[in-house]
Parts: structure tokens; C-alpha cells; sequence
């Protein structure tokens, strides 16, 4: 038999936003997140049980990553290609492992929304993400942190005896290594999709995935279900009817809508344009959970919508696959087990009606095809990877070195670790963090059980209590955390870094006078010590000017505040997330018709969170006048 899918490289060349530096803070609070309920009465006991499973308390060990802008040059982007006759998928490697176009050859059809730029915006639960294409979601509940980061990947034997691409990494939140393999059989038009997410450890773990697959927002969305969960970004969780599409069309703002499959039915959803053609995607039994998310037609979905892509280019919505019921859920995932699954992703045309669209299915697609095509997978899901293609992060090295363990089918290779694994590798083989060779900001920071345990039995230096207390903190040992901090400042050459966590607990047990205090000399401290003007010290005087203006206006300390901003470098002051600082900054000196000259000649906060209404409420203290469109990001 001749084998005719290609996987190949290739470079897409778009409008594209600088990712810039990483936050280099550790993250003590997490960003704010929407997605929760606050009333689980009268959900089904087995949903409110896992909503309440370890939801996510902390972004630690992930940083925040906010150092990205809204200017756009042309870029090039590394893509990986996968083809047959039928179908071609273009996948992103170094952004998550992102497939941002479905194409259907024999017509020519795109499948998916393919942005037409990449803008980071701050939907991912720490920061930079981007709409459009199939997105891997694996970590808690929201978009996934490796949502702008590379992914390992490499060619694989198919069960056809062809090829697959293999994408892998190291989910760090909840520490679980996973993999994702596409092929696509000879003449088929549909393109598989196996995933495996695996828990090497000896407890169980809380794990969430779901597959987000953007398409162009006039599509009628068809999931076989009559019910649905309706989330509406209020916090509460509520079972309804399934909308009509009229409905939906004139629904004013952001919603989600978890379809209630019932057990024993056929697991799809599909999004069918006015003509009947369409994307539909399927799956093993496993991926339980359906879901539909809109923007709404209010201004602040619509201004959203121009946000994240390019005005008139046409807005998506989300259609999506996960292993439960709804995104606000964990599942446990035993000891020493894993979870698998496969998916298929492929045309559709049908009527508008679900049952028509799920014979439809069936005819093109059986189901026990899919199952056929997932136990013929699953053999090939332990196969060592060949041609490297693209290479992700070291910390799935130095955690397979630290349990002198073995993952069959993801090899995360010595040669992956780098600048920011090494202080921990020699932790791990000295016994010992390094001291470091030059004043600069602290490096990355690991919380796990069995670092926090090396940690508390490695020599007491500055830096080791630093990274204890980070560790301790993440635990929830707040109070310990706070004594490791305390003593490293007695001897560390650098204190503002543990000041900056001591603001944080300070904050953190309401006492707000404290935490300015220190916020003050943490800054202090920083301007005496930064070396230059280069990415590092930037990102850190930006990173502790914001938090510290924060805390001070907090406390109607403006002076203070005003001294921390003339500080900043003049670059910093010039992007859209400072000149709103400053607009707040004004307000609270009382300059309310200075603070209005700011929103008048115009910013854009890049990272602006998702849901944030912090811009309106200011707009609210200095004019009587209703909120400029170009500000309105409302959801609800």
C-alpha cells in the first residue's frame, strides 16, 4: 500500500504581536478567574463533587506572562504540516501545539476560524493567549499555560504504517506529562487525534482537558442533547433548554452552554453554516462533555472580538470537548494510571436538525469506526518518537531525572534543559542551589512536594529561603512561608525580592499600611540594584512599580505612588497598561480632567483580563458621560 500523508515543515507569515519577557515575580495570587460557581446547590451530586475537587489556588510554578504589546509587524511563525489527499492541518509547535488551519482540499474549505493575526490577550490562566484553531487545554479550569509555549515534537509510526506528528510537554500546575498525536489515514477526511494525559506519581492527581476548537461565529452549533448548563459569568451554574440559534443571535452577552449528553449516546458537536456545511468533531466515549461558547452581541463582546483578532474580519465562537460534564470540574486521576482518548475532527454537511447531522455523522464516520481507529492507536501511543521536529521545555527532563523514571512514547531528553533548570539540577545532584554569580532578579521557582522537602534540607542561603518560602506558600504554610522569608533578609544581598512576597502576605491578611511600607523599600531596593535598561531588570522595575502604585493608592498613599511611577523607565510609562496606571494615578491626586485627557487621547491595556472592569470603573469616577466604545469589555 502507498502511504501518501506527509508531515513537513513549513512558515507562516502574519501580522504578529511580540510575546516579550515573562513576569518575573512568582505569582503568590493568582489572576483572576471567572470561571466559578459559588451555589452548587442543586447540581448533580457528581458535578458538584467535582467542582469542588482542588480547584486551582495558584499559578505557582508558572509564571505570568504580560510582557507582550498590541503592535503588530509582519512575523514569521515555524508551522508543521500534516496532509493527505484530503485534508491539511497546520499546526503550531511553538504555541501550544495550536492547529490554526483545518483545510479541506477537495473544495477548498477552511474548517476552523483561522485568525488572521496573533495578538496575546489575557484570557490563559497566567496571561498570554490567542483565539483561533484547536487548542489543547490541559492543567484547571481555563485556558492552559502552555497556550504561547513550545511543545516537543516529532515524527511517529502510525498505525497505518505511516506517519504521525507527535506534540508532548510537561503540564507544570499539575505536574503531568501528556501527549497529543495526529495522522491521518490514507484517503480519509478525517484527521485523528490521540491523547494521553499520565500521572507518574504516587498520589492521585485533579485533571481537566479540553479541546477548544474556534469556528467563524455564524455557524449553527449541533450537539445531540436537549439540556443544557448555562453559564452566563455570574458565577452560578443553572440547567436550561438548548437555545435555538435565533436565540443565541440575539443573546446580549458572553455565555457558555455545557450540552447534557445522556449516557450511552454518541459523543459530537458540529458548527454548520447557513448552507449546511460545516466542521464536526467526535470521540471515544472518554471526552464526555460538549460545549458551546458565545460572545453575545452586546458592545463589550463585540469590542472583544476586535480585540483579539483584526475589525472586520469576523468574530468565531468556541465549540468544545472535555473529560467532564463542564470546564468548572476536575477529575481524579488514580496513582500510577493514565486517561486516554481519541478524537476526530472533519467535514460535515446535514440539515440543521441533530438527528439528521448524527445519521450524517454516522455515514461518514460510524462510531465503531472511531473506537476501531482508537484501539488500533493506542499500541502506537508507547512508540519512541523519531525525527525531532520541534523542542519544548526542559522540565520534563528534570523531572524524569529527579524520579529516575521512564515515560515510553514522550522522552524528555537531558539535552532539553537549559538556563532556568540548572539551579534545580544542581539542587538535585549537589544538594544545593548555587549561589548566583551576579546580582540580577531571582530565577524560576519550583513548589512541588519533593523540591519543597530538598529545599528544607539544603544549607539555609538567602536564595534556598527565598524558594522555600515560595514553596511553603504555594502549600499553604503561609505563616512558615513568612519566616523563611524574614530570615533570609538578614543576610541576602538583594532584599527586595523577599520584601515584595512579605508586601504580598501582608496584603494577604488585610494588613495594607504594611504592605505599602514595604512595597516602598522593596522598590527602593530594586532602583539601587538594577544594573541596566536590559529585558530582565525592565521587566522587574515594571513588574514591582505596578504591584507597588497598587498597594499604595490602596492606602490613599499618592505621593508615595507618584514617586514609584517618576521611577519607572520612560518605555515603560509610554504602554497602554501604565498609561492606564497613570489615569488612576491622577484620579487619586484628584486631576480628574487630567486623568479624562488620558482616556481622550486613547490606550489599549495589552493585558487586559479577561472580565476586568477595572478600566469603566475609573471612567465612571471621572465622567458623568457613558463609557467609549473602545472601552466597553463588559461580559455580563
Amino acid at each position: 500500500m502507498v502511504i501518501v500523508t506527509t508531515i513537513r515543515r513549513d512558515v507562516l507569515t502574519l501580522p504578529a504581536a511580540e510575546l516579550g519577557p515573562d513576569n518575573p515575580l512568582p505569582p503568590l495570587r493568582p489572576l483572576d478567574e471567572l470561571h466559578r460557581v459559588e451555589d452548587r446547590d442543586g447540581l448533580p451530586r457528581e458535578m458538584a463533587r467535582q467542582i469542588g475537587y482542588e480547584p486551582l489556588r495558584s499559578l505557582l510554578p508558572v509564571p505570568v506572562r504580560d510582557g507582550y504589546e498590541r503592535v503588530r509587524e509582519p512575523r514569521a511563525v515555524d508551522t508543521l504540516v500534516i496532509e493527505n489527499d484530503r485534508l491539511r492541518a497546520t499546526v503550531l509547535p511553538g504555541l501550544g501545539g495550536r492547529i490554526a488551519s483545518l483545510l479541506h482540499k477537495p473544495i477548498g474549505r477552511e474548517l476552523l476560524y483561522r485568525n488572521p493575526v496573533f495578538q496575546p490577550a489575557d484570557f490563559a490562566l497566567n496571561g498570554a493567549w490567542f483565539s483561533g484553531g484547536i487548542e489543547w487545554n490541559i492543567g484547571a479550569t481555563g485556558h492552559t499555560t502552555l497556550a504561547c509555549s513550545p511543545l516537543h515534537a516529532a515524527r511517529v509510526p502510525a498505525p497505518d504504517g505511516g506517519e504521525m506528528l507527535r506534540l508532548w510537554e510537561w503540564e507544570r500546575l499539575r505536574d503531568l506529562p501528556f501527549q497529543v498525536d495526529l495522522w491521518l489515514p490514507e484517503g480519509s477526511d478525517f484527521l485523528y487525534v490521540g491523547v494521553r494525559v499520565r500521572n507518574p506519581h504516587e498520589k492521585p492527581v485533579p485533571t481537566y482537558w479540553w479541546s477548544n476548537i474556534a469556528v467563524p461565529e455564524e455557524r449553527r452549533v449541533l450537539a445531540p442533547a436537549d439540556e443544557a448548563y448555562h453559564f452566563g459569568y455570574e458565577r452560578r451554574l443553572r440547567r436550561v433548554p438548548v437555545p435555538s440559534y435565533e436565540e443565541l443571535r440575539q443573546h446580549p452577552y458572553a455565555a457558555d452552554y455545557f450540552y447534557d449528553l445522556p449516557d450511552g449516546r454518541r459523543r459530537w458537536i458540529a458548527a454548520l453554516d447557513a448552507d449546511g456545511h460545516g466542521l464536526v468533531q467526535t470521540s471515544t466515549d472518554v471526552l464526555r462533555g460538549r460545549k458551546l461558547f458565545i460572545w453575545g452581541t452586546g458592545r463589550g463582546g463585540r469590542r472583544w472580538q476586535e480585540w483579539l483578532t483584526e475589525p472586520g474580519t469576523g468574530g468565531y465562537c468556541e465549540i468544545q470537548a472535555g473529560l467532564a460534564r463542564t470546564q468548572l470540574e476536575h477529575v481524579r486521576l488514580e496513582p500510577e494510571s493514565e486517561v486516554a482518548w481519541l478524537e476526530a475532527y472533519g467535514p460535515l454537511s446535514s440539515t440543521p436538525e441533530s438527528g439528521e447531522a448524527e445519521a450524517r455523522l454516522e455515514a461518514v464516520l460510524p462510531r465503531a469506526d472511531v473506537d476501531a481507529a482508537y484501539a488500533a492507536w493506542k499500541p502506537y501511543a508507547d512508540t519512541d518518537p523519531g525525527e525531532t521536529l520541534a523542542t519544548g521545555s526542559g522540565w520534563g527532563a528534570l523531572e524524569v531525572l529527579r524520579a529516575d523514571s521512564k515515560l515510553p512514547g514522550t522522552p524528555f531528553d537531558e539535552s532539553t534543559l537549559g538556563e532556568e533548570q540548572e539551579p534545580w539540577l544542581h539542587l538535585l545532584r549537589v544538594g544545593a542551589l548555587p549561589e548566583p554569580r551576579r546580582v540580577r532578579p531571582p530565577g524560576a521557582a519550583l513548589v512541588a512536594p519533593h523540591w519543597r522537602d530538598m529545599l528544607e534540607t539544603a544549607p539555609a542561603t538567602p536564595l534556598t529561603e527565598y524558594h522555600l518560602g515560595i514553596a511553603q506558600w504555594h502549600a499553604g504554610d503561609r505563616a512558615q512561608a513568612v519566616r523563611s522569608w524574614e530570615r533570609a533578609l538578614e543576610l541576602a544581598p538583594s532584599v527586595w525580592p523577599l520584601l515584595r512576597c512579605l508586601a504580598v502576605a501582608d496584603r494577604e491578611i488585610g494588613d495594607h499600611e504594611r504592605a505599602a511600607d514595604r512595597y516602598v523599600e522593596a522598590f527602593d531596593d530594586l532602583c539601587r540594584e538594577r544594573r541596566d535598561a536590559g529585558e530582565r531588570w525592565t521587566a522587574a522595575t515594571a513588574a514591582l512599580g505596578r504591584e507597588a502604585i497598587e498597594a499604595l493608592l490602596a492606602v490613599r498613599r499618592t505621593r508615595e505612588a507618584r514617586s514609584v511611577w517618576e521611577r519607572l523607565h520612560p518605555a515603560t510609562r509610554e504602554r497602554g497598561r501604565f498609561r492606564f496606571v497613570e489615569a488612576q494615578l491622577l484620579c487619586a491626586e484628584g486631576r480628574r480632567d487630567e486623568a479624562r485627557a488620558v482616556f481622550e487621547e486613547g490606550f489599549e491595556v495589552a493585558d487586559l483580563r479577561e472580565g476586568a472592569e477595572a478600566v469603566g470603573r475609573l471612567w465612571e469616577r471621572i465622567s458623568d458621560e457613558p463609557l467609549p466604545a473602545r472601552y466597553d469589555f463588559r461580559m455580563r
